[in-house]
């Protein structure tokens, strides 16, 4: 078992990464001050199908007022209606400012049940129990919120919560489309802060899904690791944390004017990170290896750009990014390969470099 040390301002939590954690959890629970009322297990479809009994079955020993609500699955469903629907049922069974809520699933979960602990009863403390390789990004530095039609993840709070428990048991139900979209942001957390990640992920990655178990250890202890290093230096994104959405401007656009579900997140991001590091070679005149970065996300299977998606829609959702100041687009570009910043851009070079980067996928794929 690994664990790692999360380190803010609010507050200190450990992760534990491993395929046994979990025997570890209802320990965990009854060591916690104030001591635990009652828990309510917040998953989706797939996930309580899978897992919520071998879940229910490590906690009977700590807690005889167990409570379980299940959303259906996709992220379309990070929405305001079921946000009220799980408070409204939080109410409803009772749940006081000593119950505890354990978010068991993948990034849409976390978020979503990150936010209803946040937001009940002004604040209640909260478990992540991650199922994907996704939510290595998500279930760590206390970011929860759900979507908004006019905008990804535009609703929520900052909520840390008391640890993580990431049993990589989890992941071996996932499809290849889960463990593509995954990966996408442990590539992003190589490019924007480890040179050497990233060169060690191109030699020794052949195939997202048959990653050998102490890989898959390695991988997620590195990235959970760099983006912990963010977390602890900025904890609410008022400077340095901006760096973890490299690729998400455009991968947050492209969700949203796709419908949200109909692309997946780690699919989009790619997309975005393919289009970051371009325009970040066109600003600096720097050779950010965009080409072989390019051929390295096409063997994987990453797609391009939605057909259907317009670069002047895009640019317009763009401008409503969380990042972005009086309608000034600000991207997350690469000064090197594991140095990132962020750096406002007109519209009329987004614009541009946004139109000719669809044609180019467009070329790409009709190859």
């Amino acid at each position: 078992m690994e664990t790692l040390q999360i380190n803010t301002e609010s507050k200190k939590y450990p992760v534990f990464i491993g395929n046994t954690v979990l025997d570890g959890l209802a320990p965990f629970i009854q060591d916690l001050s104030p001591k635990v009322t009652s828990i309510l297990i917040i998953s989706d479809e797939t996930v309580n199908r899978l897992y919520f009994q071998g879940t229910a079955e490590k906690l009977e020993s700590i807690s005889r007022s167990l409570h379980s609500f299940v959303i259906p699955s996709g992220d379309r469903e990070k929405s305001f209606d079921n946000y009220y629907k799980c408070l409204t049922f939080a109410l409803e069974r009772g749940l006081d400012r000593h119950s505890l809520i354990i978010a068991l699933g993948g990034g849409m979960i976390g978020d979503l049940a990150g936010f209803v602990a946040g937001t009940y009863m002004r604040g209640i403390r909260f478990i992540q129990l991650p199922t994907t390789l996704l939510a290595h990004d998500s279930a760590v530095g206390g970011k929860t919120g759900i979507n908004h039609p006019l905008g990804k993840n535009m609703v929520g709070v900052f909520h840390q919560p008391e640890a993580v428990f990431y049993s990589t048991s989890f992941l071996k139900s996932l499809a290849e489309e889960e463990w593509r979209s995954g990966f996408a942001e442990v590539i992003k957390h190589s490019l924007i802060a480890d040179e050497a990640f990233y060169h060690w992920l191109v030699n020794e990655v052949t195939e997202i899904q048959k990653i050998p178990d102490e890989k898959l250890a390695y991988i997620l202890k590195t990235a959970i690791a760099i983006k912990a290093q963010v977390v602890a230096q900025d904890e609410r994104e008022s400077g340095l944390r901006a760096i973890l959405n490299f690729g998400h401007t455009l991968g947050h656009a492209i969700e949203s004017k796709a419908g949200y579900g109909a692309i997946s997140h780690g699919d989009a991001v790619s997309i975005g990170m393919r289009f970051a590091l371009k325009l970040s070679e066109s600003i600096s005149g720097k050779n950010l290896h965009y080409i072989a970065i390019n051929k390295w996300f096409r063997k994987f299977c990453y797609p391009v750009i939605p057909p259907q998606l317009e670069a002047e829609a895009l640019l317009e959702t763009m401008k409503r990014d969380k990042k972005s100041t009086m309608g000034h687009v600000k991207m997350v570009l690469l000064q090197e390969i594991g140095q990132a910043c962020v750096q406002e851009v007109n519209d009329t070079l987004l614009l541009d470099s946004l139109e000719e980067f669809i044609m180019a996928d467009k070329e790409q794929n009709s190859e």
